[in-house]
């Protein structure tokens, strides 16, 4: 990013997308390698493009960024450094990544590569960012449901970058966290292969509920397209540094339209104030032109959801628009290569060295100082006949060809009757031009001799340890009050979360009491979201939780464990499944961030946890699980907002039933899949595993269904047991990614 200027950032989806978004006006380009990228099925850059295509930024004066920003499994970790090294070594601007462990990888690595927190982090408040700034990350993309007071806020009190998006795809799902893709399709969202269950259709089942005036109007989770162009100077104003277009997977033309109306209305405001700002009409129709469905949407940063947001009708194609408009595109950008303005100075003395003094346009190579060269070529000869004129040196040696650059200024210095070959003139300029490319590229580069643990051994903490064989307890995690009296008398029960939103904080303390009178601890499970309202529904109830004895938290996000620490609690900390600790390396970083124990992620299967440290582990073993968290409301969507929590059904196309739950006291929406996860009668393989806790997590059950459940896990986990006997679930179930996994 050029200092003191607002970064236009653009998706590239292939070389020919950087170019057209380069050529268009874009500041920053943002790109997948052949690896760790959230857009699997992108036209990704094998290392010789990628490499090519940071020097082509390099010399236009353009930012380019690798996305890093799928979660690694702990054999792909190990394997970041080497993959990395080839790219930092080229000078490449910075990664943009997801996983906690590939950050603490690659500032272990790479001290010099700026890391930016992705979208996909969840970060929804200063909390969180204050986390991020203080391990070293550079910028932070903002969860896309943020407000516009809620950035300001995060500007003004952290010291960190701040990008947000400003037009394209919208996930119905917080920050495309999304885990609907892999239960149902089996294609994980976090590892860039998103099957889009979202632009499906849904209905609500009950008759106070209505979905749609008809079939093609019961998209109820696909988002219009965000176009916050109008927004610029308020984003602006609130400290965003960068403005990120969405468009990875969309053509050249889409990237170079979508970028060239940004630059232009950028450009705008910045020359003329928030006075001189006015978006027209011609604009926005290009934009709707160019894709969208059923309009835009200008997203959360002006409201918190709404049914306005969502298109309700039926996934489009990709809309043909104004041919002519699509040949302008391709005329302009796809088709053609941005060049560089370059200042000369052609010396030709008769008897002496003749000379090109290059100089690449000020600020433009890294927006300091300028690009200078100097070459030396033959003596000029004293001519026998006719002497060089002015204008062949000059038609010489403008010829760029298929150099970067194009003459802004050429001085040329002729004195006496010289004579100079074509050849030398030829030979003297391509060699000028060539050292010209050579002098900008070099001044990224940086050499990077990784230290020895790099990239240490998958699993080599849990072989260190020896194989461990054991019998887990359980922890039983409660959303009711209802529930509580069911397990307290089952020994094998250890420990008890309660939601901290499923009962009255004044009832706090006498839960606790409770669970201590029978021998078991107490865990506060916080939000899974936690953003103003659940600031200050903590803030108003804080001596509540203080004073209640909790033997712990439950956390959900960076944000969470960034509000604890600031307030001065001083309770042991757990993880949660979606802190995502696919490797060691990131629970090593949560360790450090604070987190006694963390939770195995939902979308590993057993082996993968096997190569996992498990003693400090503990693994969610029954339960509806969270597919989708939402800052929309399908309730809100379907029959307006009634301010109450409750619990609908939503059905797909297949039949189907999804519950879906709207928190109303942090305002957001839980879908869940449609089968229980229950591993009950994978035990054998559990206790090989070795977690410290099988969590059962109940949400709608009955107290007797409760009941059932516990006793049945009771008996699987009782070593008295014979491990020859299975128990099994009743019901239909699911034992999720145990088995399979996701790619």
């Amino acid at each position: 990013m050029r200092q003191g200027q607002v970064e236009v950032l653009a998706p590239a989806g292939s070389f020919e997308s950087m170019k057209a978004a380069i050529g268009a006006g874009a500041d920053g380009v943002y790109i997948g390698g052949s690896r760790f990228g959230a857009r699997a099925y992108a036209d990704n850059l094998d290392q010789e493009r990628m490499l090519e295509a940071i020097d082509y930024a390099h010399i236009r004066g353009v930012s380019l960024y690798m996305t890093v920003n799928t979660l690694m499994k702990e054999k792909e970790i190990e394997e970041l450094p080497r993959f990395l090294r080839p790219y930092y070594e080229q000078g490449l601007d910075g990664v943009i990544v997801q996983d906690l462990g590939a950050v603490r990888v690659i500032k272990r690595c790479f001290r010099e590569l700026p890391v930016h927190a992705s979208t996909q982090m969840t970060i929804t408040g200063a909390y969180g960012a204050r986390i991020l700034a203080d391990l070293g990350i550079k910028r932070v993309v903002l969860a896309r449901e943020l407000s516009l007071d809620e950035i300001r806020r995060i500007h003004e009190e952290v010291p960190i970058e701040i990008e947000c998006f400003v037009h394209g795809a919208l996930c119905y799902c917080y920050s495309g966290q999304c885990l609907l893709s892999s239960f149902i399709g089996g294609r994980s969202g976090n590892r860039g292969r998103c099957a889009q269950p979202c632009r499906l259709p849904y209905v609500v089942k009950g008759k106070e509920h209505r979905s749609g005036n008809g079939p093609k109007d019961n998209y109820l989770l696909s988002m219009k397209d965000l176009c916050a162009l109008d927004l610029i100077p308020d984003l602006i104003e609130a400290g965003v540094n960068s403005l990120k277009i969405e468009g990875r997977m969309k053509s050249p033309r889409y990237t170079a339209g979508v970028v060239r109306v940004y630059r232009k209305y950028v450009d705008q405001y910045l020359e003329k104030g928030r006075e001189g700002y006015h978006v027209a009409q011609s604009d926005r129709q290009e934009l709707l032109e160019l894709f969208n469905r059923g309009g835009f949407t200008d997203g959360y940063y002006r409201q918190h959801n709404g049914p306005q947001m969502i298109a309700r009708k039926e996934k489009p194609s990709f809309r043909p628009a104004d041919q002519k408009l699509f040949d302008e595109l391709d005329r302009l950008y796809v088709e053609k290569e941005k060049k560089e303005l370059v200042k000369g100075v052609l010396t030709v003395k008769e008897g002496q060295e003749i000379s090109l003094d290059l100089e690449l346009k000020p600020g433009q190579a890294d927006g300091k100082e300028p690009a200078r060269v100097s070459v030396r070529g033959a003596r000029a000869e004293s001519a026998r006949n006719q002497p060089v004129s002015i204008a062949q040196l000059e038609k010489q040696i403008k010829k760029t060809g298929d150099m970067p650059f194009i003459w802004e200024k050429l001085d040329i210095r002729l004195e006496g009757q010289a004579f100079v070959p074509v050849q030398v003139l030829n030979e003297l300029r391509r060699r000028g031009l060539e050292q010209l490319r050579q002098c900008v590229v070099d001044r990224y580069k940086r050499t990077c001799p990784l230290p020895e643990d790099s990239g240490r051994e998958a699993g080599g903490r849990e072989r260190q340890r020896g194989e461990r064989h054991g019998i887990p307890g359980l922890s039983v995690l409660l959303s009711s009050e209802e529930g509580l009296s069911q397990i307290l008398s089952i020994p094998q029960v250890f420990r008890v979360y309660v939601e901290a939103d499923g009962l009255e904080p004044g009832r706090w303390r006498s839960w606790v009491k409770r669970c201590h009178d029978c021998g078991k601890s107490c865990v506060l499970a916080m939000p899974i979201i936690f953003r103003k309202q659940a600031e200050h529904f903590f803030e108003d109830k804080l001596s509540f939780l203080l004073e209640a004895g909790f033997d712990g938290i439950l956390v959900r996000s960076l944000e969470e464990i960034g509000y604890l620490r600031q307030r001065g609690v001083k309770l042991p900390v757990y993880g949660d499944h979606n802190l995502y600790s696919f490797n060691s390396e990131t629970m090593d970083m949560l360790l450090e961030l604070g987190c006694q124990e963390t939770t195995f992620p939902l979308e590993l299967n057993s082996r993968e946890m096997g190569q996992l440290f498990g003693e400090s582990r503990e693994m969610i073993g029954y339960g509806f699980l969270p597919a989708m968290v939402s800052a929309q409301c399908v309730r809100k969507t379907v029959s307006g907002c009634s301010r109450k929590p409750g619990r609908l059904i939503m059905q797909d196309r297949m039949g189907k039933e999804l519950p879906v739950e709207n928190h109303c006291a942090y305002c957001y929406n839980i879908i869940y899949n449609p089968l229980p996860l229950s591993l009950a009668d994978q035990m054998d393989r559990i206790r090989e595993l070795a977690p410290k806790a099988i969590r059962l997590q109940f949400t709608g059950e009955s107290p007797e269904e409760i009941r059932q459940i516990v006793a049945m896990w009771a008996k699987a986990v009782d070593e008295s047991q014979s491990t020859g006997e299975r128990v099994v679930a009743a019901g239909s179930f699911t034992r999720g990614h145990f088995r399979r996994g996701v790619e």
